[in-house]
């Protein structure tokens, strides 16, 4: 599951964004201000920064600045009004990846972004570094399908990204707010049944007996 960090100030754009994103699986945070974007950039916690240049406090330009002359290399996506030839120039040379112009749309950006990820992981990635196997279900993080017993069966982006979660901890109870957290996000509603909803629909997809409710605890995947 892929975090993306997206430094805007405009909430039209930032909800536009975050629906998007959410929508084809990715969780996201928003910053609104260039100090922050720039202390969260140089951690190791997301897997790509979508960078407005026109940030309060400080600009896009000198997050840049902030996080190359720290040595990360998180890909970085400039996403702003500022259509000049130089400020484009500026951007790259400044260690920007990719560079995008509002207005814009969000199937090109979502191109850009998957682009970018693709290309950060190693060449000599193994098998085993981009499925997930327990039993008779298997995920591939890269094409995004899912198998049942060899047969491929079609998840949503939310459905996968919780069955990637529960993958990932085999046998392990996870609470409703740990899934909450990590597939929905930071902007969860703690009351919401959607867990309910969707540890149901993948139980029709993946096998009743595929993940086990664990009364007063939350839930696991079935070795």
């Amino acid at each position: 599951m892929n975090r993306i960090l997206i430094a805007e100030d405009n909430p039209h754009i930032v909800d536009f964004l975050q629906a998007g994103l959410k929508a084809h699986g990715f969780t996201t945070l928003v910053v609104e201000d260039g100090y922050r974007a720039a202390e969260l950039a140089r951690g190791d916690d997301f897997d790509l920064l979508i960078l407005d240049l026109g940030l309060p406090g400080q600009d896009g330009l000198k997050v840049l600045q902030a996080v190359r002359g720290q040595g990360e290399c998180l890909p970085i996506i400039v996403l702003t009004a500022r259509d000049g030839v130089d400020d484009t120039v500026t951007a790259l040379e400044g260690g920007a990846n990719d560079y995008m112009t509002k207005p814009f749309r969000f199937e090109e950006l979502l191109a850009r972004i998957k682009v970018q990820l693709r290309d950060r992981r190693p060449a000599y990635a193994s098998p085993s570094e981009t499925r997930l196997e327990v039993g008779h279900l298997s995920l591939d993080l890269l094409t995004r399908q899912a198998w049942v017993e060899g047969r491929l069966v079609e998840l949503s982006a939310k459905e996968f990204v919780l069955a990637e979660v529960l993958l990932r901890h085999p046998m392990q109870v996870m609470s409703k707010e740990q899934l909450l957290n990590r597939v929905w996000g930071y902007d969860y509603d703690p009351g919401s049944n959607i867990i309910e909803v969707y540890i149901r629909h993948l139980r029709r997809k993946l096998g009743n007996d595929a993940i086990e409710t664990v009364r007063g605890m939350g839930y696991r995947l079935r070795s």
